[in-house]
């Protein structure tokens, strides 16, 4: 999987993962991928409700460690 874009959001909590993601995603081209890594449990959740009000498709979403992988397309 081709990423085109990574956020390290690792130490945050919520709103900031998504607020970074959101102006990341801004910035892209349709289509790109983004992947942020967090920390924040409740960032699972939060990107699943995130992609189904924005319309953006979450590709995947993995548990390393202590990190939160969650890969995002934009629409």
């Amino acid at each position: 999987m081709h990423i085109d874009k990574e956020l390290d959001t690792r130490g945050l909590n919520c709103p900031l993962p998504i607020l970074k993601a959101k102006k990341a995603l801004a910035e892209m081209a349709s289509g790109q991928l983004l992947r942020v890594v967090s920390t924040d449990a409740g960032s699972t959740r939060d990107f699943q409700a995130f992609a189904r009000q924005t319309g953006n498709e979450l590709v995947d979403q993995q548990t390393v460690g202590a990190d939160f992988i969650h890969v995002l397309r934009r629409r």
